[in-house]
């Protein structure tokens, strides 16, 4: 092994640990870094399936099977952008909320969001074609359907990480998204290092001092380091050696890096207390933790230790009377990320000079489908195959909406011409498009999907 290739593989040696047992050392390693290497990745899944007439699909008309949401069935106080507006002799509807400048129309649940109304892209009227939890949640993140209750293929996190993550010490962590690693052509490095929350994985991070320093830890990790490249070398077969050499040394890189204050979720919300607020009334009813994980992705990402961060903020299953706080649910949600914006805003590229981190991170908001038109006799909502997504990214168009859904019942109408015909679009479509947007094909990893090119900046 040349001194060249020794150097190429310290750069790239800490995607195993990330990965977990990654046996075998990938040739890719050795290549150029992927254009995508200073682009970032945000997924989030709003888990429970949100009522899009309430955020990103607004309706406030009595039409076809649509109750439109009111006084009766909503704590309407609690939302900051509700304004009423008539709906019969017993109860007010609302307002809907479309900002000087916008192309979007919102409902009130919107919240603070709607100010950033130009960094948004809404896809409404996605055909979900399930009302199941379980695989609705697979469909959006894989655009595949459960089989025998597994994915039949990754993740679109996974994919991503796969594409543009292997070199990071962390290419993906996902904290409760239903990410999946499926697939022969995929690196191992890629693999979701999977968690419940940011504080778990800084606990085993933590080392006594009792029997060892940090300086001992160290030394034996160099040690197994070279060991295990020094065995490499010698074999006919070096790939499992190389495997053990990648994962001692992104280890070592971890704890010299005193990452645990980035898996520290109190330490992160004192580095970001405008994302995190603590103070008695200020912290957000629902989702603190939500937050916090936004938290970590600006951290991680700042140090350039992580490629994607996805998690799961919810629920939104309000089938009863909790229909109340659907609202509040989503008023907070589009709150964490309009601070994640503006904190993105105002923090350097850690690789870039000059540049924020805003200008490369990439966000997507999924649901698995959204809420029934009509409300149930408990007060609340069920299962509907319809669905809306969320993008903010400099990579797509800004400001815009693609896609509807029907006036009367709130299901998908055809939006564009696709190679099976007319159409509405549908979730492996997104993920395609998610994809496409960063230069990779969609057929590499997918067996459904097309890209929507309207979606994409010019």
């Amino acid at each position: 092994m040349t001194d060249t290739s020794r150097r190429r593989f310290l750069k790239v040696l800490a995607g195993a640990t990330a990965a977990g047992a990654a046996t075998q050392f990938p040739l890719e390693a050795l290549a150029d870094p992927p254009d995508g290497a200073n682009e970032f990745f945000v997924f989030i899944h709003a888990a429970g399936a949100w009522d899009v007439m309430l955020g990103l699909d607004p309706r406030n008309e009595r039409r076809g099977l649509i109750e439109p949401p009111n006084t009766d069935v909503l704590d309407a106080a609690s939302l900051d952008q509700w304004t009423d507006a008539p709906l019969d002799a017993d109860s007010q509807t609302f307002r809907p909320v479309r900002p000087s400048g916008s192309n979007i129309t919102f409902g009130p649940a919107i919240g603070e969001l709607a100010a950033l109304y130009d960094r948004l892209t809404v896809v409404n009227g996605i055909a979900v074609n399930t009302v199941s939890h379980p695989d609705g949640t697979v469909f959006a993140a894989t655009g595949r359907h459960l089989a025998g209750g597994r994915s039949p293929e990754s993740s679109i996190d996974t994919l991503i990480a796969n594409e543009f993550g292997r070199e990071a010490l962390f290419p993906l962590i996902s904290m409760n998204f239903p990410s999946w690693f499926v697939g022969p052509n995929l690196d191992r490095r890629a693999m979701p290092l999977r968690t419940g929350s940011v504080d778990t994985v800084g606990r085993s991070l933590n080392r006594s001092e009792l029997f060892t320093s940090a300086a001992d830890r160290d030394a034996v990790t160099a040690l197994l380091t070279r060991e295990a490249r020094d065995l490499a070398a010698r074999q006919q077969y070096p790939d499992v050696f190389n495997g053990m050499g990648l994962q001692y040394e992104g280890l070592r890189r971890m704890l010299q890096s005193n990452l645990r204050a980035v898996f520290d979720g109190a330490a992160l919300a004192s580095l970001y207390p405008t994302l995190v607020p603590t103070a008695a009334g200020a912290r957000y009813r629902f989702f603190q933790s939500g937050a916090v994980n936004a938290a970590f992705a600006v951290e991680a990402m700042k140090r350039n230790v992580m490629r994607c961060v996805s998690f799961s903020i919810g629920s939104f299953d309000t089938h009863n009377t909790n229909y109340r706080n659907q609202g509040a649910l989503q008023q907070e949600l589009f709150a964490i990320l309009a601070r994640l914006v503006r904190t993105l805003d105002a923090t350097p590229h850690p690789t870039l000079t000059g540049e924020r981190l805003a200008a490369h991170t990439h966000v997507l908001v999924v649901s698995e489908f959204c809420r029934t038109p009509q409300i149930n006799l408990s007060g609340g909502r069920d299962h509907y195959p319809n669905g809306s997504a969320l993008i903010i990214s400099p990579a797509f168009r800004s400001n815009f909406v693609y896609g509807s859904s029907d006036p009367d019942q709130l299901l998908p109408r055809p939006s564009g011409m696709f190679s099976d015909g007319m159409r509405a679009i549908a979730p492996p479509d997104l993920l395609a498009t998610f994809l496409g947007a960063f230069g990779v094909d969609p057929r590499r990893y997918m067996r459904d999907g097309e890209i929507v090119r309207p979606l994409l900046r010019a």
